[in-house]
């Protein structure tokens, strides 16, 4: 069942982005109404989808590559559409539409089958270090995207040429608060993942911390991320500047999670 809901997800995300990038052509308010609605229908499919794959598995489904794209996607589009109700940024839902397709569709490609978890991930912290973690690592896509609409409205304000996404995009001082206050939340989780990543590995194994390639590149990921703030708060690292080095952060992390995950068989644990 779960993966006929899958693909009707990639099918559904498909038709939002594709409705998403005709309204930034033709800026249409019907076209963007029809993409946001597509995607609330994408992201109800994509649920059932990752309640059908937990139910099958038996746990949280995110110990192998495909469930990780799988359950990262859905993170993202769910915390974009929790976004919008407070701050009505929907044009950044044709920035957040394509990267959630990507990721889908490369999980549609990777093994999916099921596989019988490892007795050390068998323990409550699974979902709570899952959840906790793609939520920062949510945060930090948003910020990363946001970082891309800065510079590219920042662009048009010093060519003097107003046209195109200049008359959609958000002013650069809203864009910029956004991306500040994901990448605040998106810190914070990361924090917490962290700290739960190594109870849990105490838990399991005895040690808090011993050394492997998940957790290096976590710490590598939080020191950037707050040398960001830290930059933000006492130099002033504000607009294009803070929009390269969250760019800069946030491929640092996707790389890392990606080639990980690869070289360890996928599997989100403790004894990679």
């Amino acid at each position: 069942m779960s993966e006929i809901f899958f693909h009707i997800t990639v099918l559904v995300y498909l038709v939002a982005t594709c409705v998403y990038t005709a309204y930034l052509f033709a800026r249409k308010d019907n076209l963007i109404s029809i993409a946001q609605g597509a995607l609330v229908a994408g992201f109800a499919t994509h649920t059932a989808t990752i309640l059908s794959r937990w139910f099958e598995a038996g746990h949280t489904p995110a110990t192998n590559l495909h469930e990780s794209l799988t359950f990262f996607s859905w993170v993202i589009i769910g915390l974009y559409l929790f976004l919008l109700i407070k701050y009505r940024q929907k044009v950044l839902g044709a920035f957040v539409s394509p990267f959630a397709l990507m990721l889908i569709i490369t999980a549609s490609l990777l093994p999916k089958e099921i596989m019988p978890l490892a007795p050390v991930l068998e323990s409550y912290w699974l979902p709570v270090h899952v959840i906790i973690a793609f939520l920062g690592n949510a945060f930090f896509a948003l910020a990363f995207f946001l970082g891309i609409m800065y510079i590219i409205q920042e662009r048009y304000l010093k060519s003097r040429k107003l046209r195109g996404l200049y008359f959609i995009l958000p002013s650069l001082d809203v864009i910029d608060e956004l991306n500040y206050r994901c990448l605040q939340f998106g810190f914070v989780f990361l924090s917490v993942a962290i700290i739960t990543g190594a109870v849990w590995s105490e838990y399991a194994i005895g040690s808090y911390w011993n050394w492997q390639p998940r957790q290096i590149w976590s710490i590598i990921t939080w020191f950037l991320y707050a040398a960001l703030l830290h930059g933000r708060l006492t130099a002033g690292w504000r607009g294009r500047k803070a929009a390269i080095f969250s760019g800069v952060a946030f491929v640092t992390l996707i790389g890392s999670f990606i080639i990980i995950n690869l070289v360890s068989g996928g599997a989100h644990g403790l004894t990679d």
